[in-house]
Formats: structure tokens, C-alpha cells, sequence
């Protein structure tokens, strides 16, 4: 993987190791921040869901911006990683009592079940392409948050119970329901913190800029370039669209267990159609294959309705004029233009002639 780094292009390699120096310096700065007391408790409880929805930008736009296929079933995937990797997390509770051991567990569960589930949902869906593709994976996300909104899970002494539709458990007195169809999870223990988010940033980063950088990612490219002449040299459409989904599923559901951790009670309506379109804006705001700009775009747009509160009733309808604002500005040329002038990293990668966002 150095090998892969250090045969970069330049304009790449300023892109990558600039792109880890931004979010490191970011993590000390609001970490310096917070124990200096400069960080209001709302700004502080907001951190964890940032970070989620940084790698939730991330990982959608391998998907969206590098292999060039929409899918609005993100959140699905996300669900997925938050009900498993919670579900994990409290039957370890007794047997692994250090939090942030328990918590990476808990992700690395939440992220291998929403790879398989990225792989089952693959198989079907990853055969369409465009809108096809798009309302399909739409219907899947749908699909999801009524399973688990009609899924109950408990636990007792015999064993592991599951039922559909109705809670026919049965658990014995000493028994815990954890997962209680549309109510969710309950009483979860808040072990998600913003190091844990700034960690799983970083990794999240590290695997979309490797596979990009790697002749898997000149194959992602080349399809969303021309599908049927990368076809005709030789590239495995399937193959490749498969792992790219089912990498950028994994990624969603260690996030999504993150987000979860950071709550005391999670449902599965919270992870509905909206949640994937915002985090399909947030990759579309960002830049698709701009990996920098969806983590500036999904902190952003966390933090803008919250500091909008103060508006009341207005404070939607100013959330989306700010959207407009921002889309038509980053499409006149004028803007971007002058928006170039001061990003050292596209400047310079465009005077050495490599352009290509990363």
C-alpha cells in the first residue's frame, strides 16, 4: 500500500496527503477546542453524527463519484450496520467491559453484516444501471427499514429468540429484548466518541484513496467513463461494481454503528429515504470524486440546521435557499474559478496537468 503512495502523481499525492492533514488538523484543533471549554454542549453532541456522516459521504461517493452509479439506498446499509453492530455491542457488554474495544467490535460487526448485505443486494441490482439502478436500490433501503421496523430480537439464558410481525420471543424472566420492531433498540450504552469518529474517518479514507489509486480504481473509472469500451478490453463490469457497492456497504454500516453508539435509543424510520438523500447531497455538494469536499459538505450541512434554529419556523426554508445558493454558485464558472484560486491542491494538480478529483 506505501508502494501505492509513493507512486502517486504529484497532484494526487498533495490531493491524498492533504486531504488526511486537513481532517487531522480539524480533529486536533476541535479536540484543543473542547478542552478549553470553546465548544458549546450542542457543538459537542453533534461531533460523533458529523464523523458518521463524513464516512456516509465518503463511502457513497466511491459509488456515486468514482464508479459512477447512483444508488439511494444508502441508508439501508447504514441500518444495517447500526442494528447489528448495537445488537453485538450489548451481548458483549458483560464479557468485554472496555468501551472502546467493545465499540470496535461492535463496528467491525456492523460493517462485515452490511457487507453481505451489500452483496446479496448486489447480485440482483448491480445487473441495472442509471435510473433503473437507482430506484431499485431505493426500493432495498425501503425494503430494510421495514424488516428490522417489524423484527424483534431477545435474549435469554437458552439462547438467541427471533420473531416477524409480532413479538412471539418468549424470553424467560432473566431475558432481554433488544431489538423491539418498530420501538428499535433501547437503554444502549453511550460508548461512541469523537476520537472513535475521527479513527474510522481516517480508515475510511485510507480504503476509498487505496482502492482508487489501485488498478481496481482505474477499472471503477474506466466504467463510469464508457462501460461497454472498458468491456470490450477486458474488465469485469460485475466484479468490479460488486466490490466497489459492497466496500462502500461496509464502510456505511461501521458508520451507522457509530451513529448508534452515540444515542440511547435508535429506530429504523430513522434511517429512511431522507437520510440517503442527504447524504447523496452531501456527496453532490462536496463534488463527486472529491472526497475533501463530501467531509467539508457533510459537516457543513450537520452543523447549518442547528445553527439555524434561531430562525423557528423559517429555519428549513432557509436550510434549502442556502442549498440553491451554494449549487448555483459552485456551477458558475466565475466562482469556481475564483474558488480555485485558493485550493492549493487542484491549483497546483491543474498547472501539472492532472485534474482528476480523488
Amino acid at each position: 500500500m506505501l508502494k501505492r503512495y509513493f507512486n502517486l502523481k504529484r497532484g494526487n499525492a498533495r490531493r491524498v496527503f492533504g486531504t488526511y492533514a486537513v481532517v487531522t488538523a480539524a480533529f486536533l484543533i476541535l479536540q484543543f477546542m473542547s478542552a478549553a471549554g470553546a465548544i458549546s454542549s450542542s457543538m459537542r453532541g453533534m461531533l460523533v453524527p458529523i464523523c458518521a456522516y463524513m464516512v456516509m459521504a465518503i463511502s457513497l461517493n466511491l459509488v456515486v463519484g468514482i464508479l459512477g452509479e447512483l444508488s439511494l439506498g444508502h441508508a439501508g446499509f447504514m441500518s444495517v450496520g447500526a442494528f447489528s453492530g448495537v445488537t453485538a455491542a450489548i451481548m458483549m457488554q458483560d464479557a468485554v467491559t472496555f468501551a472502546p474495544l467493545r465499540l470496535a467490535a461492535a463496528m467491525l460487526t456492523g460493517a462485515a453484516f452490511a457487507a453481505v448485505a451489500g452483496f446479496l443486494i448486489g447480485i440482483p441490482v448491480l445487473r441495472l444501471k442509471g435510473d433503473y439502478l437507482a430506484i431499485v436500490t431505493l426500493a432495498f433501503g425501503e425494503i430494510i427499514k421495514n424488516i428490522f421496523n417489524n423484527f424483534y430480537l431477545g435474549i435469554d439464558k437458552e439462547g438467541v429468540s427471533m420473531s416477524m410481525l409480532t413479538d412471539s420471543t418468549r424470553l424467560l424472566e432473566d431475558g432481554r429484548l433488544i431489538i423491539g420492531g418498530p420501538m428499535g433498540i433501547g437503554g444502549i450504552q453511550k460508548i461512541s466518541t469523537f476520537t472513535a469518529g475521527f479513527l474510522l474517518t481516517m480508515i475510511a479514507l485510507i480504503v476509498v484513496f487505496n482502492l482508487v489509486n489501485s488498478r481496481s480504481g482505474r477499472a471503477f473509472m474506466a466504467i463510469r467513463d464508457d462501460r461497454i469500451a472498458a468491456e470490450s478490453v477486458g474488465v469485469n463490469i460485475t466484479r468490479y461494481k460488486m466490490m466497489a457497492f459492497v466496500t462502500s456497504a461496509a464502510l456505511a454500516g461501521a458508520a451507522g454503528c457509530l451513529f448508534a453508539m452515540n444515542y440511547s435509543t435508535i429506530v429504523a424510520n430513522k434511517f429512511d429515504f431522507n437520510t440517503s438523500i442527504l447524504v447523496l447531497v452531501f456527496v453532490v455538494l462536496g463534488g463527486q470524486g472529491n472526497m475533501l469536499g463530501s467531509i467539508v459538505a457533510a459537516a457543513a450541512l450537520t452543523i447549518l440546521p442547528e445553527k439555524l434554529r434561531q430562525f423557528a419556523d423559517y429555519r428549513m426554508l432557509l436550510y434549502a435557499v442556502v442549498l440553491i445558493a451554494v449549487m448555483l454558485g459552485t456551477n458558475n464558472d466565475a466562482v469556481r474559478e475564483f474558488l480555485r484560486r485558493f485550493n492549493p491542491f487542484k491549483r497546483r494538480a491543474k498547472e501539472e496537468g492532472s485534474g482528476d478529483d480523488i
